[in-house]
């Protein structure tokens, strides 16, 4: 075995980057899992408004991910290129999440105001927070082996951020509001901000990048010419977000034209001859001409839809079908330490099956165990929670075995054009969360709002319990389904990865001498 493929990250160092991971999950998995109850039930917006936020929000800040896998490419500092910015960006991500559960007492239109403001700050700060954070990744270890065991670690510690917040949420607001949801609300995530600053300290103090970019990376950046094909990339997502939220023939017809268009226009852009091009541009058709990356793309997104359905729905679904808000808690707390088990052994998992074949038994087990929640009635409470805590076992694989084949196709981009923009690759990670995240809790909503509910009207509620059960069972198991058509077809192996890992340490060994 090459040295490349036994090097061993510490205990203190794998530990340390999870904290990471605990702080972002803090927000994303936990926070995120009440942001759509909070804004019906509690700051009194309509799920139809609710859902069209979160899907433009979510959709338009993707792109911001690709704009700061870049600028953390080019970072240069004596803590490394990624390291800073996790440390930088903390404060303005918990600030976001305390005002995001901030309910001001101002008319209905201005509620709506405050809810953009306030959840573009949140994603844009977790952008800036978590793109360098899932690149870190790619160069604490060049060994793709030992990056799916770290990868392991960062979800056992992005489990444990998210059962904090969504286990004890629903108490901790009953604790601090005393009928007060508001007040409950703002004080609850006081108390999370200040553990997401020193979680993210102890990943800052702890950890260490090594893998260096070829030197052949280097070059004028480009930046204007950047933001001109990201902004190209833009108009495709926003006519998607349109065509989900009108869902009639117009936007339909206007969705393919555009989405034709882009299509062939990129294409050129593809082709330009490389004299022709800044390094910005280079490192931007090197990303969508990676096929292992977008294919891994599809798989995330496919993945993160399956997950956000179901975690968006457990609320509604506990307090509405259930009718017992305080099981949605116990719930989120059952699935997420059998996640964090999995995560663990996810790595260990992938020497003996192999990345493909482990995700493939994720994606079909899982699926079947949400389906069968369909069948459950209200009084079922032991089988809804049987069935929950073995599909979140099998699902806690998904995200592990994504962001490590994040770095595989990172691996797969320097080995093929002998660059590499790790930043911009593993941006994939965030714009997969939010895109993914977008449509998922969009759905949900939408979905709701096909029955007629209303947070405050108790007669509509009873008649969208349906669509609850729905949202809990086959609809979210339909994506993890997909999924599995396209991972039949992603070319980068455990053999494949073997050969590329070897030739890019004999090349790093060359280029050192």
């Amino acid at each position: 075995m090459s040295s490349t493929s036994s090097h061993k990250l510490s205990f203190i160092e794998k530990s340390g980057y999870a904290m990471g991971d605990a702080a972002a999950n803090l927000v994303w998995r936990g926070a995120l899992a009440y942001i759509a109850v909070f804004y019906t039930d509690t700051l009194g917006i309509s799920a139809a408004a609710a859902a069209t936020l979160l899907l433009l929000v979510r959709l338009s800040d993707g792109i911001t991910d690709i704009i700061m896998g870049m600028i953390a490419d080019r970072t240069t500092s004596r803590h490394g290129r990624f390291r800073p910015w996790i440390l930088w960006s903390a404060p303005v991500l918990a600030l976001f999440m305390v005002l995001a559960f901030t309910a001001p007492d101002i008319s209905p239109a201005m509620k709506l105001v405050w809810a953009y403001f306030t959840y573009i700050g949140l994603t844009l700060a977790y952008t800036v927070n978590n793109v360098p954070y899932s690149a870190l990744m790619g160069v604490m270890t060049p060994s793709h082996t030992e990056r799916t065991v770290l990868s392991g670690y960062r979800f056992a510690g992005a489990f444990t951020g998210g059962v904090l917040v969504m286990s004890f949420t629903p108490d901790m607001v009953a604790y601090f509001g005393q009928g007060d949801d508001v007040k409950g609300y703002q004080q609850t995530f006081y108390v999370f901000a200040g553990l997401l600053v020193l979680l993210c300290g102890i990943t800052f103090f702890t950890t260490k990048e090594r893998v260096e970019p070829p030197k052949s990376s280097n070059g004028p950046s480009g930046f204007g010419e950047m933001f001109k094909s990201i902004g190209l990339m833009c108009i495709p997502l926003l006519a998607m977000s349109w065509f989900f939220v009108q869902r009639d023939l117009i936007s339909g017809i206007a969705f393919t034209l555009i989405i034709g268009g882009t299509g062939f226009v990129l294409s050129k852009f593809i082709k330009k001859p490389e004299s022709e091009t800044t390094q910005s541009q280079r490192d931007l058709i090197d990303l969508l001409t990676n096929k292992p990356w977008l294919m891994i793309l599809g798989l995330g997104l496919f993945t993160m839809f399956y997950n956000g359905i179901r975690f968006g729905t457990v609320a509604y679904y506990f307090t509405h079908y259930m009718g017992d808000a305080s099981l949605g808690g116990k719930f989120f707390f059952a699935t997420t330490v059998v996640s964090m088990f999995a995560a663990i052994i996810a790595g260990y998992l992938t020497t003996w099956l192999g990345k493909k074949a482990l995700f493939a038994i994720s994606l079909i087990v899982s699926g079947l165990f949400t389906c069968g929640i369909y069948f459950a009635k209200p009084e079922d409470v032991s089988l809804v929670f049987g069935l929950g805590v073995c599909a979140e076992f099998f699902a806690a694989f998904m995200p592990v075995l994504v962001f490590s084949m994040l770095g595989d196709a990172a691996d797969y981009s320097e080995w093929k054009n002998g660059r590499r923009a790790t930043g911009l690759l593993y941006s994939a990670g965030t714009f997969i969360q939010k895109m993914g995240g977008g449509f998922a809790g969009a759905l949900v909503l939408l979905v709701l709002a096909s029955y007629g509910y209303v947070g405050t009207d108790p007669e509509t509620i009873s008649q969208a319990k349906e669509g609850m059960v729905n949202l809990m069972s086959w609809i979210p198991a339909i994506f993890s389904f997909s999924a599995l058509a396209l991972l039949v077809v992603y070319p980068l192996n455990t053999q494949r990865m073997g050969e590329i890992e070897s030739e890019l340490q004999a090349r790093r060994a060359a280029a050192a001498k």
